[in-house]
């Protein structure tokens, strides 16, 4: 099948090449309403399809943004990549996602790729390995936003959820129920500074109403070792924890795993509140207390942000704060 070209409409229309551009481009304001018409009818018998590549090099804007996140499954990157869907859309953007599964090399290539494919700009969740990539497009001023991690070395516009309050706030609700040895189960500090900012709001909450800190109650996690301790030896120990406060869907729900397999009783033997909402929570036997973060608003505060560097609105480096709020079940009880 023969390609129709731009130059074939022209002459099916009986019009120069230059009026079929400017009637592509909505430039028709002094074309007269037979030419319009002559046009339309020729695109609509030749089946002509403009080719938004073609036309991206000449107006160099492509009205497509690259999205890259570290496993497009989770929950909440789902609920995140709607709210860049949706905010993009209604703008006349189109959104282009690449999932890295948190490897750099990936990561690496999905943010060539994307600059070779000429979008306009880029929203990324960054995995921390590619900082000195990422500095470079935003130095030589092409549009980038991070969300929800951020790295020391890495100063672009970003937007985080309220880590530091979140923390404090479901620390201090548990503090509220009696609760004075509790256990904090992250990934490690060091990489990442959001998480160093939840434990922020956790230390803080612990100082305030004048408790000891215990390291031995600093419990870590990652990806590919799981528990660097094993729970269930921390709540069988000496002076157990009486409440355990998750920082990651994926530490929650290994740790539920672990307990329900163990016949732990919750809240009874130990209350339990995790960072981020768990999918189907209202099935659970015991429905977790969860700091809920807003994923749908964090997207639509991402995509706003890019777009408004792409209109010249922001001139500035943005940090953009979105509230958390904790959602209170029956998985904590008072024990005062």
């Amino acid at each position: 099948m023969t390609k129709v070209r731009i130059i074939d409409v022209a002459a099916h229309a009986g019009v120069s090449k230059s009026t079929i551009s400017q009637y592509l481009n909505g430039r028709f304001g002094h074309m007269s309403p037979q030419t319009k018409e002559k046009i339309r009818s020729a695109i609509a018998d030749l089946n002509y399809v403009p080719n938004p590549i073609a036309r991206s090099l000449k107006s160099d804007k492509t009205k497509t943004i690259g999205v890259i996140v570290r496993d497009i499954t989770g929950f909440n990157t789902g609920r995140i990549l709607r709210g860049i869907d949706d905010f993009c859309k209604e703008n006349g953007y189109n959104v282009l996602i690449y999932n890295t599964d948190f490897n750099e090399e990936i990561e690496k290539r999905s943010l060539l790729t994307l600059k070779q494919l000429r979008v306009d700009g880029i929203i990324i969740t960054a995995t921390g390995k590619n900082t000195d990539l990422i500095n470079e497009y935003h130095q030589s001023g092409f549009p980038i936003v991070q969300f929800q991690l951020e790295y020391a070395q890495s100063p672009t516009n970003i937007v985080l959820s309220d880590y530091q309050r979140a923390a404090q706030q479901a620390t201090e609700y548990l503090i509220g129920l009696g609760h004075k040895r509790i256990a904090f189960m992250t990934q490690p500090l060091e990489t990442e500074l959001s998480r160093s900012q939840r434990y922020q709001g956790y230390i803080a909450a612990l100082q305030k109403h004048a408790i000891t800190i215990d390291k031995q109650l600093i419990q870590y996690w990652d990806r590919d070792q799981g528990f660097h301790q094993y729970p269930l030896a921390l709540i069988n120990s000496q002076f157990p924890p009486t409440a355990l406060f998750t920082q990651h869907l994926a530490i929650t729900t290994e740790l539920l795993k672990l307990l329900n397999h163990a016949h732990i009783d919750i809240p009874k033997t130990v209350s339990i509140i995790g960072f981020d909402e768990i999918p189907m929570v209202e099935m659970f036997k015991v429905p977790i207390t969860v700091i809920k973060q807003d994923s749908y608003n964090i997207g639509v505060a991402s995509a706003k942000t890019l777009l408004a560097i792409l209109t010249g609105d922001r001139k500035e480096t943005q940090k953009v704060i979105v509230p958390c709020t904790l959602i209170e079940r029956n998985s904590c009880s008072n024990i005062n």
